[in-house]
């Protein structure tokens, strides 16, 4: 499932896109008079006069889902999908349609709406990309609905940002897990493109127990990236070969002074521990802590002293 948000200023060429398909169907709808292209052309128009300064009224989101899930998708149960969408965007208290169309392989809807709402007002539409995709992937969670996983294919871009940053990195990684065997591998690869990478660090077991990707200001789960770079996955075809001393690796940093920091603490455990006896001190006290020599004079006069009684 995914949702292309557009808006513009006129509501009759969308109206007459959406509807204009042989197959099209409006399979929910409020506020709406239900006629003619015109007729609904209108309806929409007669509700942007409470607030005529909104230069874009039209709200326009393209709900398209995989084919594989298609036996599930009844009129009904696509249409309560696209409802609960639109509350999770916060779409509400205005007019809008819904309409299926069946000319493609993938089951989608059209969801025509008033950004004026009943009231007037406008219905935000402040970081709508972040909240498309944070509601789609709730819902695919909520449903079991299918993931994409094949973004290599896809037009980047044609994508706004943050998608479009979502989607190079995707591409990236994919093409450096082909040349890894390794983290360090991995991360160099990506620093080379300017994506850096940061481990979630629990703080009970020290452990890692998350990923995060980094580009152009836009940071990113693995997971969201992508199911198959969750942090758990890639750790059972990527090895360490450095220990897990810094948990962000970032597009400048140098493998070789991370080296240096191994063998200086491989060291430090080897004096700790005495290792294989090396580095181990003598039994005897060092010199310093020997006692001077006119101690041990005065000890021999009191010995003899001991010995004389009156």
């Amino acid at each position: 499932m995914i949702g292309k948000i557009k808006k513009g200023k006129s509501f009759g060429g969308c109206i007459r896109y959406v509807m204009g398909k042989d197959d099209a169907e409006i399979i929910a709808s409020d506020g709406v008079l239900l006629g003619t292209n015109k007729e609904m052309i209108d309806s929409f128009n007669c509700q942007c006069l409470l607030n005529p300064k909104i230069k874009q009224p039209l709200g326009h989101i393209a709900l398209s889902f995989k084919p594989e899930d298609a036996p599930r998708l009844s009129d009904e149960f696509m249409a309560k999908i696209a409802l609960e969408y639109m509350q999770l965007m916060g779409i509400k208290n205005t007019q809008f349609i819904l309409v299926r169309h069946h000319n493609t392989d993938n089951p989608h809807c059209h969801l025509v709406y008033n950004r004026i709402n009943y009231d007037g007002k406008v219905i935000s539409s402040q970081n709508d990309f972040k909240r498309n995709e944070i509601a789609t992937k709730k819902l695919k969670d909520k449903y079991g609905l299918t993931y994409a996983e094949d973004k290599s294919k896809t037009n980047v871009q044609k994508l706004h940002a943050p998608e479009r940053v979502k989607y190079e990195i995707h591409n990236a990684v994919k093409a450096a897990l082909k040349r890894s065997r390794t983290w360090w591998d991995l991360g160099n690869q990506l620093q080379k493109q300017g994506i850096g990478m940061t481990f979630k660090i629990n703080r009970r077991t020290g452990k890692n127990e998350g990923l995060s990707f980094t580009k152009d200001g836009y940071t990113f789960k693995a997971s969201d990236v992508s199911r198959q770079f969750s942090y758990s996955k890639l750790d059972k075809q990527l090895s360490w070969d450095m220990p897990k001393t810094h948990t962000e690796i970032e597009p400048k940093q140098r493998p070789i002074r991370q080296e240096a920091e191994l063998n200086f603490s491989v060291m430090d455990s080897l004096i700790e521990s005495n290792g294989l006896g090396l580095l181990a001190p003598s039994d005897a006290p060092p010199e310093d802590e020997q006692p001077p020599s006119w101690q041990k004079q005065k000890k021999k006069e009191r010995k003899k002293n001991r010995g004389i009684r009156f």
